[in-house]
């Protein structure tokens, strides 16, 4: 639990004082206690929730101005070069790293549920061929719902602890069968003799006809890097949004379900896709000096660059950055548009205007050009996304239903009309 600091804030309101309790966590800034601002008969007022701590949580640390991500206390960037995706699972499901005889036990759970009841492939049918890959991935997580519900008790640690193996386990294959659904090709089920990168490369572009197919391990590595770097953000949107469905006591797969349609939208999980449709529009290596002219005026959007949260440098893009340099060197790909992005990273880096604004590349920048090289459309990209992300979401569900939580219950700021009678 949180510590009472000792401090007190005092608030006046229509001549009276109401103290207000003062809590420090392990990091970051203290916190006030404003729930007895209530009993006053008023409300807080703070639109987009940025100031307002909305729970407590052991899970990640972010510290935007000094460019810190911490997952249980680990920097992002050693878990992305020390660790693999499935040991930064079993870290933020448990709260440690795993003993190797833990790792083994883990990435066997894993293994073991990476098939989905055959009822659900025939969920994709109801799909238009050409639907946003978010959107059928809206659909078939939910519908998880209907296959692990009876029976299901939220309060039971083993039925949430399972549920938490399973999703690991699962997004994978449904992530692959909806980019197979959308360019028309069979679905490839998993296989237990690969990693966990490897199974999901496997799946996504292995055909019935290619049974001696072979994933590439630098695209394997850099795959669990991506993996790595977008397993948890802290209290974001689509987190946020997880917690929420999930205090009303939601099945957890609808509520996973809910934390990708949050994360779909392009102020969130679509800034990578968001890059590439950039590039797309610049055009060419000799448009990019221009464009940057523009976006100093402010005539376009640089996407990719600079951070809502981390206002000095992004520590997750140092690890992409370098991941990126190792893929599109041994793929030796000779892409126009890679080279438009490194004409633009090449200016970002030199130019002082944006070294003095702080517009570094971001990991969605490098992300995006890594998972062009490696063959995914840029529609699947916030897919990748939230296979990643379910792991975090998930972890924040565990850790919500494992101690004392309310039903989430924003309030408002009224300015509508007042009571009013139906004239007739």
């Amino acid at each position: 639990m949180s510590a009472a600091t000792g401090k007190k804030a005092v608030l006046e309101l229509d001549g009276k004082k109401i103290e207000l309790p003062i809590y420090s966590g392990t990091l970051g800034p203290d916190v006030i206690d404003v729930k007895d601002v209530l009993a006053s008969g008023h409300f807080t007022f703070d639109p987009g929730f940025m100031a307002t701590a909305s729970c407590e949580s052991k899970i990640t640390f972010i510290d935007g101005d000094k460019g810190v991500l911490l997952h249980r206390g680990y920097p992002i960037a050693q878990l992305a070069t020390q660790a693999s995706y499935l040991e930064t699972c079993y870290l933020l499901l448990s709260g440690e790293l795993p003993t190797a005889e833990q790792k083994t036990d883990f990435e066997n759970k894993v293994r073991n549920h990476t098939m989905v009841h055959d009822q659900v492939s025939r969920f994709f049918n109801g799909f238009r061929r050409d639907a946003h890959p978010m959107a059928v991935m809206c659909g078939v997580v939910g519908a998880l719902s209907a296959f692990y519900h009876n029976g299901f008790d939220v309060e039971n640690v083993d039925h949430r602890e399972i549920t938490a193996v399973r999703l690991v386990a699962k997004i994978p294959t449904l992530a692959a069968w909806t980019y197979k659904y959308t360019i028309g090709q069979p679905f490839v089920y998993p296989r237990n003799d690969l990693s966990y990168a490897e199974n999901f490369l496997y799946m996504m572009f292995a055909t019935p006809a290619d049974r001696d197919y072979k994933v590439n391990p630098i695209l394997a590595k850099a795959m669990d890097r991506i993996f790595t770097l977008h397993a948890d953000h802290e209290q974001n949107a689509s987190t946020s949004t997880v917690r929420l469905a999930g205090s009303t006591g939601a099945n957890p797969y609808a509520c996973i379900a809910a934390g990708i349609a949050a994360l779909w939208g392009p102020a969130h999980g679509g800034a990578n896709e968001a890059v590439l449709k950039m590039l797309d529009e610049i055009g060419s290596v000799e448009n990019v000096a221009p464009f940057m002219e523009k976006v100093k005026t402010k005539e376009v959007k640089l996407m990719g660059f600079g951070h809502r949260v981390y206002k000095n440098f992004d520590p997750r893009a140092k690890v992409m950055k370098e991941t990126c340099d190792e893929v599109l060197s041994a793929l030796g790909i000779n892409d126009p548009q890679l080279a438009l992005a490194m004409e633009l990273e090449r200016i970002a880096l030199s130019d002082p205007y944006f070294i003095e604004r702080k517009l570094y590349p971001n990991v969605d920048f490098y992300s995006g050009i890594i998972l062009k090289a490696i063959g995914i459309p840029t529609e699947m990209f916030t897919v990748i996304f939230a296979l990643a992300r379910t792991v975090g979401w998930i972890s924040h569900w565990l850790e919500m239903h494992s101690g004392a939580y309310k039903i989430g219950r924003p309030r408002q700021l009224y300015t509508g009309e007042t009571q009013r009678d139906i004239k007739r």
